[in-house]
């Protein structure tokens, strides 16, 4: 389970820099519930990381700000009783967090003119559409 996390091809988190912690989740557990720590936090360093190029992590800060708490996204999970399966689903969702915040912009639409046959289109579809309201206006006087 200390392997790299890789949130997306040429971004990974070497596994040194994430932060385990372990406690005893409430709900429903058994026999066990009291004595096995199953919730798992997981813990990111965003703002001092180098496993992050500067632009990626500055743009990482950017979007995650109101998540972070003195620069850490933490990741907290306890819907399996079994730590292991916890474990799996932090590193899951850190994952899928840090995909979404690292992502680039997307590109700045094109402005694009519309054609001349699909002018005409839409205007006849606007003459049709009126003549077809007249119609129903004209039934409805007489």
């Amino acid at each position: 389970m200390d392997d790299d996390l890789e949130v997306r091809p040429g971004i990974v988190i070497p596994a040194h820099e994430l932060q385990w912690r372990f406690s005893r989740a409430g709900g429903p557990g058994g026999q066990g519930v009291n004595t096995t720590d199953s919730r798992v936090q997981l813990t990111f360093d965003v703002a001092r990381t180098a496993s992050l190029a500067e632009p990626v992590r500055q743009r990482a800060l950017r979007r995650l700000e109101w998540r972070l708490v003195d620069g850490c996204l933490t990741v907290t999970s306890s819907e399996s009783r079994s730590q292991w399966q916890n474990r799996r689903m932090a590193l899951r969702r850190m994952a899928e967090i840090l995909a979404a915040a690292t992502a680039p912009a997307p590109r700045p639409r094109q402005a694009t003119r519309p054609t001349r046959a699909s002018q005409e289109r839409r205007l006849r579809e606007k003459r049709s559409r009126g003549q077809t309201k007249r119609l129903r206006g004209s039934t409805a006087d007489e």
